[in-house]
């Protein structure tokens, strides 16, 4: 069934603004990136400088992005507001990236959650995409139930997650101060790891990716009951909680774990609690891992079917996508970003870990489109209601879109393989764009 005015309800408030932040940024990345870091960077003041510096870029993207998402108050988040500022072809490039990194991330957490019941339970190991397939089922089916039995889902998981990761920085700390603990402090820097420009660029390609979710609840500004009062209290609270967790989850590792065994750890947060308790423990974060991941999952459930909606709504994708179900759910949409997901799921990890890859490149090229963006609708559109405005006008926008420049820049060069597969979707967008267009205006 659909609503009468095929609209999405205003349900959601600060509770929710902040557990999709939350939800939406913290997955399996902060519990597997800190050994490749590590091997990457060496010091520990610099790791905790690298995400201290991404965490303050998140924090001054929000202060942007409250403003867009204020004054334009629709789903869609970057594709709407590219699309006000530089018109449609602009708009759909934005959205179709957004939505296919989004799409990827989706199939790439489902399967790699999978993976982890397989480590539980390794009788299931034979049916990791089976499993993989029927939760993306199961959590489609949910959310069709609707948005508000969603969105407590959410805050369930944001807080089981935050709460977790802050018992683990506890334990690291108090237990792990034993005699190889305190060794890790005395003598992490004696192993050397040289410091080089390419280590740099891939380390923040991995923060990066860590903290991109930071702007997830500008996609349900349509659906909150007063955006304009309670997006920036949920957005900059929820960012800061992230940047504080982040520091403190690394500075718990740092402490704990020895450094000879970070270098090689690919999941530090399990071997950090297998390397102060025993073996045994390590199932405690497999199981945190999956709570970690379903908080993911769960929120990319929800806002990577605006995109499309949006775009529907705008003649940019197939008109039966703008469908709204009675509970508010855009049910096509979803649908659509449920099965593509499965699609890649089905072609295997590999495929999923690859798109994942080049999704980083498009989740920052968004960004840089979202702050140029509004820096070109301030001259535009001068008499535009702006109920909160970004901060150090033009300056900040600017910082923003170099440092994303550059960042992309450094992206290229260091991993052009990913970065060619995203270039090609690119020159190819525009003949994808022309046959939507074409065939919206015929229908």
């Amino acid at each position: 069934m659909t609503n009468q005015n095929n609209q999405l309800l205003k349900l959601l408030g600060v509770g929710f603004g902040i557990a999709v932040t939350v939800g939406g940024t913290i997955g399996t990345g902060i519990l597997r990136k800190p050994g490749p870091i590590a091997a990457l960077i060496g010091e520990p003041w610099i790791i905790l400088l690298l995400w201290l510096a991404v965490g303050i870029y998140a924090l001054l993207g929000v202060l942007c992005a409250i403003e867009l998402a204020i004054s334009m108050p629709q789903a869609g988040a970057w594709y709407v507001y590219a699309r006000r500022a530089f018109g449609d072809y602009f708009g759909f490039v934005t959205g179709i990236t957004s939505w296919l990194g989004t799409v990827s991330a989706l199939g790439f957490g489902a399967y790699t959650m999978s993976e982890y019941i397989g480590l539980l339970m390794p009788s299931t190991n034979n049916y990791i995409q089976n499993i993989a397939v029927l939760m993306l089922i199961l959590l489609t089916g949910f959310h069709w139930m609707g948005t508000k039995s969603a969105g407590k889902s959410q805050e369930i998981l944001a807080v089981i997650k935050a709460v977790g990761l802050l018992i683990f920085v506890a334990v690291c700390f108090i237990f792990g101060g034993q005699p190889a603990g305190q060794q890790v402090v005395n003598t992490v820097s004696n192993t050397a790891v040289p410091l080089t420009l390419l280590g740099i660029i891939g380390a923040l390609q991995a923060i990066f990716y860590t903290y991109d979710g930071w702007h997830t609840a500008t996609y349900f500004t349509e659906e909150n009951t007063d955006p304009a009062k309670t997006l920036p209290k949920s957005m900059i609270s929820g960012v800061i909680m992230i940047i504080v967790i982040y520091i403190l989850v690394n500075a718990a590792i740092l402490y704990a774990l020895p450094k000879e065994m970070l270098l090689n750890s690919k999941l530090a947060a399990a071997d950090t609690i297998s390397y102060i308790f025993g073996d045994g423990f390590s199932k405690i974060i497999t199981i945190f891992l999956m709570v970690s991941i379903l908080g993911i999952v769960n929120a990319q459930i929800m806002f990577a079917p605006r995109v499309i909606f949006s775009m529907s709504r705008d003649h940019l994708f197939f008109k039966e996508a703008s469908r709204v179900n009675v509970s508010g759910t855009p049910s096509i949409a979803m649908a659509l970003t449920a099965l593509l997901s499965i699609l890649l799921i089905l072609s295997g990890k590999e495929t999923c870990g690859k798109l994942s890859d080049i999704a980083t490149f498009f989740f920052v090229l968004s960004y840089a489109a979202g702050f140029a963006a509004l820096v070109r609708i301030r001259y535009t559109e001068p008499e535009l209601i702006r109920p909160y405005k970004a901060p150090w006008f033009p300056y900040l926008p600017y910082l923003l879109i170099l440092l994303s420049v550059m960042f992309l820049g450094g992206a290229v060069y260091s991993d052009i393989q990913s970065s060619k597969y995203a270039l090609i979707f690119l020159i190819f967008s525009y003949p994808i764009y022309y046959v939507v267009k074409t065939l919206n205006k015929n229908d």
